[in-house]
Formats: C-alpha cells, structure tokens, sequence
C-alpha cells in the first residue's frame, strides 16, 4: 500500500457510497411569529460565530405561525428572512403547509420562487402516508422545474399520523427525504385520548409504550436509510436539567441525532446534551489518528486503561462520534482538526441528495 493510501480521510477508508447521513446541526429551533424568528436568527448567527458554522438549525413555521388567511403574507416574510442578512450561516428552513392544504402549492412556489437557493429545507408536516409525501415532493419538484430551478431543496418530514408510523420505512427511502422528526403532541391526540396527558410530558414521553415505539421506529428507520432522526419537543421550557436529562435519553438511548427546540432557552442545553464529552472526544482522536497512521489496519490501543483491538467497525464509531463533537462546536486537538476537518479531498464531501 502507497505512503498516500496512510492519508486517506475517513469518509474515504470507512464509508461505502450512501453509507453517510446529511451532516445537520444537532437542534432545530422553531419560531413562526415574526419577533420570535428574527431573535432566532440573531442567535443563530451570534452562537456560530466562534465555530464558523451554525450551531443549530433555524426552522421558520409557515403553518401554525401564520394567522389563518394571512398565509401567503407570512409565506413572504419566511422568504425574506431567509434571503437577508441575518440568515449568516445558510441553515434557515421552513415548515409549510400539509400537502393536502389549499395553500400547499402557491406557499412552496412564493418560497421556490424567492429564496430556494438558500432556503435549507422545506419541512412536511402531517403526512397520512408514503403516497402523501411522495405526492408532496412530486409538487414540490415540478414547481421547481417550472421555475427554472436546478437546484433541489432538500425535505425533511414530520411522523405524527398512524399512518407514516406504519409506512415510516417507506418514508425513510424516499431519495430525497434528509430527515424525519417526531409530532408527539398530535402523535399522542391521534390516540383520540387511550394515551393520557402525561404521555406529553418530559417523563411521560419516555415511558409510555405507544409513545416510546413511535421514537424507535422512527430512529431505526432512518438510521436503515441513512437518514437524520430528530427527536420531539419538550413543552416544559424552563425546566432546564428536564429538558437536558430528555435530550441525553434521547441521544444515548433511542439513537437520535438531532431534536427540536421550541424555545430559545432550550438550544444551547440540547447542542451539549448531544455532544460527546471531552473523555470520548480525546479516545475518537487517539485511535483515528493512529489507525490513519496504520493505513486504516487493525491497531492495539489502550482504552480506557484496558488493552483492547480495534479495525474498521470501531473507526467507525468513533469516526461518527468525532463529527459529532465538530457539529457541536466542541473543542478538537489540532492533530485531528488538522487531519480530519482542515483537508478537503474531492472525495470526501457527502454525495448529493438526489
């Protein structure tokens, strides 16, 4: 093996082609009405500024945060949010109406028309299957065409109905699908009251059994098609060490990636609940480096104070985990940072949604 094969960066050495989820921030922050969207941004851009990059993900409601009859006006201003200044770092979505909504297709081509290019994604919300989200990204894809649009925007699809919970698999495949997030408040309603109030709560959502398999056929989902989960709400804002505790469980025990944020309070616990802790972050660089070292063969490495074997299943791991601590701003040893996110090789970016 060639001295330059010992370079090759880890999405080259341990990943097959569309083995690579989207790289996304690991909070979506939520805000529809217009004083709590421009505050959204201006934290945005201030929280990224040390990073270079945004540190969670600004999702503009189109939906509930337009007054009924109002919406092709609130439609407008999303639109003009996106396209200013404010948006620093390029990662501002929007929800928008189901497909199914008379509005549907004039609000997506007012937002194509106006800002599809640094527009993040587009969020569907309360789709009753497979054919409804793929129907919703057939229009979304013509209207595009019809504009005269190359480029796609990528969709991400809220699971709140029994019917994409059964076909949450189907969903997951769709080509152009980059993430799925749990309702859990219209998930729980659906029950039409046999799941009780508490299956809301920030204890409740992680004890009750129809609740808790939602989540887990969510996330199995989505990592079988290498797609982001992102995890629900939690409505008790300002109990912080709740909301931290439930954004642990959901990252270290039900496998998501990502979770929502509806307040601004929440955003900055839920980025370090997700992030891994400077113990795991120092081990991931260790064996990395020295398996990059070893031409990405089998490496001895004391772990933990215990002589252990690694290949490429572990740099894996700890591949997943390192890019996790770099979307969450954490700090890396400059060995790493230099040899792992300062180097752009053609082939390392993650292949295009299609």
């Amino acid at each position: 093996m060639t001295s330059a094969a010992s370079a090759l960066h880890p999405r080259q050495a341990l990943l097959d082609v569309g083995e690579q989820a989207p790289e996304l921030p690991v909070c979506d922050h939520y805000a529809g009405v217009e004083a709590r969207m421009r505050k959204s941004l201006a934290l945005q851009a201030e929280l990224g500024e040390a990073h270079g990059r945004a540190l969670f993900d600004a999702t503009l409601d189109a939906e509930d945060g337009a007054p009924v009859g109002g919406e092709l006006e609130h439609a407008a201003l999303i639109a003009e949010l996106v396209n200013s200044p404010a948006n620093r770092w390029g990662r501002v979505g929007a929800l928008v109406h189901p497909v199914d909504h008379p509005t549907f297709e004039v609000e997506v081509d007012l937002l194509l028309s106006r800002c599809a290019a640094r527009l993040a994604y587009l969020m569907l919300p309360k789709p009753r299957d497979a054919r409804d989200v793929a129907q919703a990204i057939d229009r979304i894809d013509a209207i595009a065409r019809s504009l005269g649009l190359s480029h796609r925007v990528p969709v991400h699809v809220l699971i709140e109905t029994h019917g994409a919970l059964h076909e949450v698999d189907r969903i997951a495949a769709h080509p152009r699908v980059q993430s799925l997030s749990f309702g859990l408040m219209d998930f729980v309603s659906a029950h039409r009251g046999a799941i009780g109030a508490a299956g809301m709560s920030v204890t409740g959502q992680f004890t009750h059994p129809l609740v808790l398999r939602a989540k887990l056929e969510i996330a199995a989902a989505c990592h079988r098609h290498a797609k982001v989960p992102s995890h629900c709400v939690v409505t008790e804002f300002r109990d912080r060490e709740a909301l931290s505790r439930a954004a642990r469980r959901a990252a270290n025990e039900l496998g998501y990636t990502r979770m929502w944020s509806i307040h601004p309070d929440q955003i900055v616990p839920i980025v370090e609940a997700f992030a891994p802790d400077a113990g795991e972050i120092e081990e991931a660089c260790e064996i990395l480096l020295a398996a990059q070292a070893a031409q990405w063969g089998p490496i001895r490495h004391r772990t933990r104070g215990v002589d252990t074997l690694h290949d490429r299943a572990s740099y894996r791991y700890y591949w997943y985990l390192l890019e996790r601590a770099e979307r969450t701003g954490r700090p890396l040893p400059d060995a790493a940072r230099d040899a792992f996110f300062r180097v752009s090789p053609k082939n390392t970016e993650t292949p295009p949604t299609d």
